[in-house]
């Protein structure tokens, strides 16, 4: 009996998840009137699919918007996760007085909203010239992401053995070489996991990119569907602005697909260490 409720609540919950991605999917190839004049049932002309992708990829600005949060995702994680991964080794491996504040200091910034620093954070960007661009919207997002990073990945270095870091000596490694040859590849699971995540947030990350981001050449993909939302509810083309977040799902959804296995084989390590 148990086994069954187990199984059915599983399946509850596949189909939450799931459902509601298929039908954004299958959606984004009907017309704005079949939409409205039937939701669910499924679409019948392939090629106002076409269209509805046309409309978001062109009309819809989100080659570019897509090329933007490439750029920023991307450059946010070359430099994140380096830093993030530098600072967990030495807080977990190198304790020193007041290291313990410092890694309390990353925890409470995993409970602070981002949306209470927005008003100074905009003020300080924009004093230093970066607003608008994306190498300023780039080191705020490291800043941002840094205390979930640092959290994750101390965790991760402190469950390996100090053994390995007296080798590494033994054999001449200086402590910068103990790091980038030893102990980093021994975490490559938790940086993997950590990184993936991170991505994750970043490319669907909306406030942060609307107020320090919010020109036409600037923009990313979530702030790219909500003017689509804004621009297409007024036209009615609803294919359009399904289309335009199936475009946003699916890179996300692939990336986790190729990397799954990686994910839960490090999220059960961790399990059985805790």
């Amino acid at each position: 009996m148990n086994r069954f409720l187990g199984q059915l609540l599983l399946l509850i919950f596949l189909i939450s998840i799931v459902g509601p991605f298929i039908w954004v999917l299958y959606t984004s190839f009907k017309s704005g009137a079949n939409i409205l004049a039937s939701p669910w049932s499924l679409p019948t002309d392939v090629n106002q699919g076409f269209k509805n992708f046309s409309v978001a990829w062109g009309e819809g600005g989100f080659a570019k918007n897509f090329v933007n949060s490439l750029i920023v995702t991307v450059g946010t994680l070359v430099v994140l996760i380096p830093v993030g991964s530098m600072a967990a080794y030495v807080l977990a491996k190198y304790p020193f007085r007041g290291s313990k504040f410092i890694l309390g200091g990353f925890m409470g910034g995993l409970m602070f909203p981002n949306f209470l620093v927005i008003v100074p954070l905009f003020l300080l960007v924009d004093k230093l010239g970066l607003l608008n661009s994306k190498i300023g919207l780039i080191l705020v997002y490291v800043a941002y992401s840094l205390a979930f990073t640092v959290f994750v990945l101390h965790g991760f270095f402190q469950a390996l053995p100090g053994e390995l870091m007296e080798a590494a000596r033994l054999d001449g490694c200086s402590d910068n070489a103990t790091f980038w040859k030893v102990m980093l590849p021994l975490a490559k699971p938790g940086v993997l996991v950590v990184a993936i995540f991170n991505l994750i947030g970043l490319w669907n990350e909306y406030p942060l990119a609307l107020v320090l981001a919010n020109t036409p050449d600037f923009t990313t993909l979530p702030v790219g569907v909500a003017n689509l939302t804004e621009n297409q509810q007024y036209a009615g083309d609803w294919g359009a602005l399904f289309a335009g977040i199936v475009i946003v799902m699916v890179p996300v959804m692939i990336v986790y697909l190729i990397f799954r296995e990686q994910i839960q084989k490090t999220m059960l390590a961790g399990a059985l260490k805790g």
